[in-house]
């Protein structure tokens, strides 16, 4: 399964250290920037330690990334580093990590546009044959219905471009909400908790989902025309990213304290000039890139058909069957929050840190064998597997309890 062998990647060594910059800020900030007051209130003020923690782990696993690529010149994807590393099982299972990333990822933007229009529209509900559909239901269906006409596009490149508007959108949200808190009488006023130990496995899990770009970074690093500046770029990118993140989780924790919903976006009141701007954002940006993300997803299911992956009605029914699976996950499981707790624990920690550092310790196990880094990357590296198994298990007990709930 060549995951990455499907995605377009960029002109090999034609990009400057600018563009790489902000090709860099806009693969970190997503749309984990709406769960990170949600993550500070799950966790309370000192969590925002794991957030530059988590920070500073996943930047020094992308440093890990590049020195990895530049033990072999010829790698230049993700995939290839594990092949590098660990020969084609290597390779296979990291193609697998992406698999599934790029479509839980997918599910989500479909459950972040059904939660957010109907944010906008409450008193929408939907009655098919005489069975009732709920409000987010009905949206993730419509919105489901609005993205099959992209993924069938052959040709992205228009989307390519609007989609390089993710870090724009971060920082226009941000601003929504910081105007929201100033301005149209919200204010500043809640204290929080120092600390909530309960939830700060859901805390570690939706920060390490914000930090999860490290399997894009070979990509950037292949398209930077002087290589020895990528360092500054992944420095950059994180300080940058960290500083909207921590923004962010710490103006929705004042404005809102514990009432925070999953999605920031849900608390702020829609008559609000301001708010529609933040909600309408979130809508318009997940539709640019879910065609982008799509397609990696789509080029490899096909991938598994060889007779018939060059058939357009083919590609047409399976990428309508990939949408609807994505939209019926989404009406399944509408809890934002603990599907992108879920997807950082146990994939974003394992690609971001685990695999890099494993990889690293790997191809410069001669060079390392008694230095201080060998530990030192050791311990991230058992760490990061702590974040899985914790991470994990609150994540699929909290949405096993959401779901109970839901039918009682």
């Amino acid at each position: 399964m060549e995951v990455e062998a499907n995605i377009r990647p960029l002109n090999e060594g034609s990009t400057s250290f600018f563009k790489t910059v902000f090709n860099g800020l806009n693969v970190i900030i997503g749309i984990g920037v709406l769960s990170m007051p949600y993550a500070l209130a799950s966790g309370g003020w000192l969590s925002l330690i794991l957030l530059f923690g988590i920070s500073g782990a996943a930047c020094y696993a992308g440093l890990l990334t590049k020195r990895c690529m530049d033990a072999n010149p010829r790698i230049k994807t993700y995939a290839e580093i594990g092949e590098f590393a660990f020969g084609k099982i290597g390779k296979r299972v990291l193609s697998i990590i992406l698999y599934i990333d790029l479509y839980l990822a997918l599910t989500g933007y479909l459950i972040v546009e059904g939660d957010n229009l109907h944010d906008l529209f409450p008193k929408v509900k939907t009655n098919f044959h005489g069975i009732n559909i709920g409000g987010k239901q009905s949206f993730i269906m419509i919105i489901a219905v609005a993205f099959l006409p992209t993924v069938w596009l052959e040709d992205l490149s228009v989307l390519a471009y609007v989609s390089a508007t993710g870090v724009i959108s971060g920082f226009v949200i941000l601003a929504s909400v910081l105007w929201v808190g100033l301005f149209d009488g919200v204010g500043f006023h809640s204290r929080g908790e120092l600390i909530n130990w309960k939830g700060i496995p859901t805390a570690m899990s939706l920060y390490m989902f914000s930090y999860s770009a490290n399997p894009v970074f070979p990509t950037l690093y292949a398209s930077i025309k002087k290589k020895r500046h990528f360092s500054k770029v992944l420095l950059i990118g994180f300080f940058g990213a960290t500083i909207c993140y921590a923004t962010m989780a710490i103006l929705g924790y004042m404005m809102f304290g514990s009432a925070l919903q999953s999605q920031i976006t849900l608390n702020l009141p829609t008559q609000k000039l301001s708010s529609k701007i933040a909600l309408y954002t979130t809508w318009i940006s997940p539709l640019s890139r879910y065609a982008l993300m799509m397609e990696p997803v789509a080029a490899t299911t096909e991938s598994w058909f060889p007779k018939h992956q060059k058939k357009k009605g083919f590609k047409i029914v399976l990428r309508t069957i990939l949408v609807v699976s994505q939209a019926i996950i989404a009406m399944s499981i509408p809890f934002f929050g603990s599907l992108m707790s879920l997807v950082g624990a146990l994939i974003g920690a394992t690609a971001s840190i685990t695999i890099p550092c494993l990889c690293y310790l790997k191809i410069s196990s001669k060079n390392l064998r008694r230095s201080n880094e060998r530990v030192v990357i050791m311990l991230l590296a058992v760490l990061s597997i702590v974040i899985v198994v914790v991470g994990t298990y609150t994540s699929m007990k909290n949405i096993i309890k959401e779901i109970m709930v839901r039918q009682h």
